[in-house]
């Protein structure tokens, strides 16, 4: 049993260290959230770009549900998360989390089937960009402007037509995004761990399996279930593993507001991987996002009331507090 299982009392000098660690890591690293936003970010791309060959023979709807159905096994494999842990509502939270994340990425395909991909980017990104614009603040509208246009700029979606069943797609794929980045955010701050990603992401898996599962009968092929296996921690475990961690630390404006270097990272692997030079808008639009994404850092920092399970402050400890 863990030193810090939530069943376990303790005496009172852990939970004080317990409190003052809490105060040390959240709230006080902003940069240390930004790098596991940018990792988790790369991560993404990486697994998109590998699993590209797949497309033609399991399709694009067939890829994503087989990636979420391993990386829901993994997970649930790997963390083994105790149910009895759990209360009601963290389990229901955690079940429409994993609704959400399905429905991210089984739209955000739909959408690029219909529509090209720097459209249904910039039309997916008006989830985190409204989630960044979301509470007071005229610094935190600076940064969510300029990575909207940075955005605009380096997907250039007036250059593609735009289909109705691709546009309600790539919007549904936004709504989605825009939940998952507010209840990830709550899930982490209510349960210990990845406990709460390893509840959300077997839902998520379930729901992917059952709605590819018409596409992939007659096409899956042992070596095509064995890669899916390895592409599954790349994307999406380990992206949004590091994602839990980094809403630990971030507000939920300033992580919206990072999603935009997302586009920028795409570019920069296309540079270095493919060879692939930028024009001057899209380099134009890098220099945007770079520049929001410092600014949403550097102002995006938690403060110990706000990483608290629940979001209340923490109550001062006693000599025999359950941990």
């Amino acid at each position: 049993m863990s030193a810090f299982d939530p069943q376990r009392p303790q005496g009172g000098p852990l939970p004080r260290l317990r409190t003052a660690t809490r105060g040390r890591l959240r709230p006080g690293g902003a940069e240390t959230g930004f790098l596991m936003a940018v990792a988790s970010m790369t991560s993404i791309q990486l697994g998109l770009a590998l699993a590209v060959p797949l497309f033609g023979q399991l399709g694009a709807l067939g890829t994503a549900g087989l990636r979420l159905a391993w990386g829901g096994l993994l997970l649930l494999v790997l963390i083994r998360p105790r149910l009895r842990d759990f209360t009601r509502q963290d389990l229901l939270a955690c079940t429409v989390l994993g609704v959400a994340t399905a429905g991210m990425m089984l739209f955000f395909m739909l959408a690029v089937a219909h529509l090209p991909l720097g459209t249904a980017s910039a039309l997916e990104f008006l989830g985190p960009l409204a989630v960044s614009l979301y509470g007071p603040g005229g610094g935190r509208k600076l940064w969510t402007a300029l990575a909207a246009l940075g955005v605009l700029l380096l997907t250039e979606p007036w250059r593609g037509g735009l289909d109705g069943v691709g546009l309600v797609c790539a919007l549904a794929a936004a709504g989605c995004w825009a939940v998952y980045i507010l209840l990830t955010q709550r899930v982490g701050d209510r349960v210990t761990g990845l406990g709460g990603l390893a509840v959300s992401m077997p839902v998520a898996g379930l729901i992917g399996t059952l709605i590819a599962a018409p596409g992939l009968w007659g096409h899956l092929t042992w070596q095509a279930v064995g890669i899916m296996l390895v592409l599954a921690a790349v994307s999406p475990v380990l992206p949004f593993a590091l994602e839990f961690l980094a809403l630990r630390r971030l507000t939920t404006a300033a992580f919206g507001t990072l999603m935009s270097l997302e586009p920028a990272i795409a570019l920069l692997i296309g540079l270095l991987v493919l060879g692939q030079t930028p024009g001057l808008t899209s380099a134009a639009g890098v220099v945007l996002v770079v520049v929001a994404g410092a600014g949403a850092t550097r102002a995006g920092a938690r403060t110990p009331a706000a990483t608290d399970e629940g979001g209340a402050p923490e109550p001062r400890p006693r000599a025999a507090e359950t941990v």
